[in-house]
């Protein structure tokens, strides 16, 4: 079997074995640091505003109530719109395409693996959600930055990297190539 051919089939595996699956239910999709994240901004925006409400309109007596209360809602609310950010991109979905597609793409040193490309897409995919409406040429100079901690063991530099990076943030951006769950996987 040639190296493409096993590339194919361990990317095959690793989207059946790997959905990003919540450790409760089970679903795919599941991002519990997005949504960890979420929760405790969301908890602690809500309980300050509400904190400052009822403080302000009952008094000192129920502002510390309105501050838990406001934390608790806050959570929750906060906590689902950080899952809901963070499910926009499946990273899982995006290193089985660029695992099974890096090799035909024009920027490819054929003398480099996937291991050397692969920490470039990952790159591009895990900071494309927080920066979602900027092009790529306003966040390269951060993602140069970060390739020196992030590229694990690729040998690349981040001039032979950034190509990659950039294959993956327009890939994120093309309209009819959505990484998302499909609805009924979500």
């Amino acid at each position: 079997m040639d190296e493409r051919t096993q590339e194919i089939r361990d990317a095959e595996k690793l989207e059946s074995a790997d959905a990003n699956r919540d450790p409760i239910t089970g679903t795919p999709g599941a991002h519990p640091v997005g949504t960890g994240v979420g929760a405790a901004a969301g908890g602690v925006a809500a309980g300050l505003a509400t904190a400052t409400l009822a403080g302000a309109v009952t008094g000192s007596v129920v502002g510390p109530v309105g501050t838990a209360v406001g934390a608790a809602v806050g959570a929750i609310v906060g906590g689902l719109a950080g899952q809901a950010v963070a499910e926009s991109v499946n990273p899982t979905r995006e290193d089985v395409y660029w695992r099974s597609n890096y090799i035909d793409r024009p920027y490819i040193d054929r003398t480099k693996n996937y291991e050397d490309y692969g920490p470039a897409y990952g790159l591009a995919v895990n900071r494309y959600d927080a920066t979602v409406d900027r092009r790529f040429e306003d966040v390269e100079n951060d993602l140069s930055r970060e390739w020196t901690t992030s590229r694990g063991t690729s040998t690349l530099d981040w001039n032979d990297a950034r190509p990659a990076a950039r294959d993956a943030w327009e890939r994120l951006r093309e309209p009819g190539q959505s990484p998302r769950l499909p609805e009924n996987l979500s």
